[in-house]
């Protein structure tokens, strides 16, 4: 008798990219010639009443093909790499089941990572700890914590700016909590579970070959979210009086800017200027990591008969 393990696993398509590289048109594309279901791999979408500055996917767009992991948290909340784990394992399974496929669609590489390597052992968050470090930091500022995390854990601290208060917070936290560096953890073998073992993932990566195509895509769409009203999305937001500045989804590439805008600390062009800057910013660092997988597939976003052809590519990939 043939055990479950044995089987060979099922191939799972990855749509894969920078923002603003036509992921979603390519993944809609694919969707008009078989049944698909997409799986969000973006940690911006999960957030309720974000739409314009996310770009998320709309109405007519979703009708086309069932989306999940979109609109599922409140901005109030936090939403892991373990819970988008969990969550995509359980949906692929499903859409497998349905005999439909399941199409993963995004660019929060993070994300990808923990889905397809597993999870490195890294404390829990802890209340006492952060609320120490706040302190801290609104005693002598987050680039004095900057150079705390660079006498303890110089490898995690070079990748991180200065006045970056969430991700300097979380490394002194681990390194806190367990007395090693972050990044000697991360870099530890993952935990991976046999959940994943199912599947064979084929991350297809949509990357430009001209970097300046795609910055001028991004500069195109800024302004286009801002005359669709992004910065009435933001005021609304702050509206609840539930919503701070240093939540992660405040702190999402557009909010952030737009939010200090209405701060009054920086004038509408700066806003829309550092919006610019840090949604390039944000391509680079997704570049960075797709260049860092030797087994992705290739397709130029700029080439206009590449996407064409991509969706007969992903079939074949199949």
């Amino acid at each position: 008798m043939t055990s479950n393990t044995s089987r060979a696993p099922v191939r799972v398509p990855c749509l894969l990219g920078p923002t603003a590289s036509g992921k979603t048109a390519a993944a809609l594309a694919l969707a008009a010639r078989r049944p698909v279901e997409i799986i969000s791999v973006d940690s911006a979408l999960v957030y309720r009443e974000m739409d314009i500055g996310t770009a998320k996917p709309t109405a007519a767009e979703r009708a086309v093909a069932p989306h999940h992991l979109i609109d599922i948290v409140d901005p109030t909340a936090a939403y892991s790499a373990a819970e988008f784990r969990a969550d995509a394992l359980r949906l692929i399974g499903e859409i497998s089941a349905r005999g439909r496929l399941p199409l993963l669609v995004g660019g929060t590489m993070l994300y990808y990572k923990a889905l397809t390597q597993g999870l490195s052992e890294l404390p829990g968050a802890d209340a006492d700890v952060r609320a120490a470090l706040d302190a801290d930091a609104a005693r002598d500022g987050w680039p004095a914590l900057h150079g705390r995390l660079a006498a303890v854990d110089p490898v995690t601290a070079a990748r991180l700016a200065p006045n970056d208060s969430q991700r300097i917070q979380r490394a002194l936290e681990v390194f806190m909590l367990s007395g090693q560096p972050m990044s000697a953890l991360l870099a530890a073998p993952a935990r991976v579970d046999s959940a994943a073992a199912r599947w064979q993932f084929v991350p297809i990566a949509l990357e430009p070959s001209e970097r300046s195509v795609l910055h001028a895509r991004i500069e195109k769409r800024f302004d286009a979210m801002l005359d669709s009203g992004f910065v009435d999305e933001v005021v609304k937001l702050r509206e609840r009086g539930d919503l701070m500045p240093e939540m992660p989804s405040m702190r999402c590439v557009g909010y952030r800017q737009v939010w200090e805008y209405l701060d009054g600390a920086v004038d509408y062009s700066t806003m829309r200027d550092k919006g610019v800057f840090a949604t390039r910013q944000l391509c680079k660092r997704q570049l960075t990591w797709l260049r860092s997988m030797p087994e992705r597939i290739v397709v130029d976003c700029c080439d206009a008969r590449a996407l064409a052809e991509l969706p007969k590519l992903i079939e074949e990939l199949l």
